[in-house]
């Protein structure tokens, strides 16, 4: 008959405890099928683990770890950047952009002019002259950057008071020239370059 009171089944389950301590041999029992139990769940674990590749969903799907892992995508993607890099030398290919090198050209003899014209009135100033006088003679010659910079010069700090000499050209393109202009002071190196206006001194630097 089937134990209906809180005091029969108690008494059951002591007299299931009190079993192993009886005698030595129902000790023995008990310690025998609680490692047999225990060596089963061990054997029984990992064949669970390695069968499942997926895990429940509350939705009654399944979802793949290995296929929907986020590092195993990032390792594929970082396979193939490594062979990229490594067929490429280990580094990314550039882009060798040749410099261009403007083509020389016999000297314009309009632009030989302008630097004829600007030396001599570069040379040209006398004491007491206005600085604003000076620039005006130069200003028809010179580009309107490099009138700003001339206006910070001192015309009575001009080295030179003549031009001397022939001039000469040291290089020459389609658009720009450099031309050798020798005074009583230093050698000129003037920088001329074609505008929309004609040819214009842009700058110019001493040789001796």
């Amino acid at each position: 008959m089937p134990i209906r009171t809180h005091r029969g089944r108690a008494a059951v389950y002591r007299r299931l405890w009190g079993w192993p301590l009886r005698s030595p041999k129902h000790l023995i029992m008990a310690l025998v099928l609680l490692v047999a139990l225990v060596s089963a769940v061990g054997l029984l674990l990992p064949e669970i683990s390695s069968r499942g590749g997926a895990a429940p969903r509350t939705d009654g799907g399944s979802v793949d770890y290995t296929a929907e892992s986020g590092a195993g995508g990032n390792a594929t993607e970082s396979s193939d950047e490594s062979t990229g890099r490594d067929e490429l030398g280990g580094a990314p290919p550039t882009i060798s952009v040749p410099s261009v090198t403007a083509k020389s050209a016999a000297p314009d003899p309009a632009g030989i002019d302008v630097v004829r014209s600007w030396v001599t009135n570069w040379v040209r100033h006398s004491t007491g002259e206005q600085r604003q006088q000076w620039l005006d003679r130069l200003r028809p010659h010179t580009t309107p950057e490099f009138i700003g910079v001339l206006e910070t010069v001192e015309p009575a700090n001009v080295p030179a008071t003549e031009l001397t000499g022939d001039l000469r050209t040291q290089q020459s393109t389609k658009n720009s020239m450099r031309v050798l202009a020798p005074t009583d002071g230093p050698t000129l190196r003037v920088h001329v370059v074609r505008s929309e206006q004609g040819w214009r001194v842009a700058g110019y630097d001493r040789v001796d």
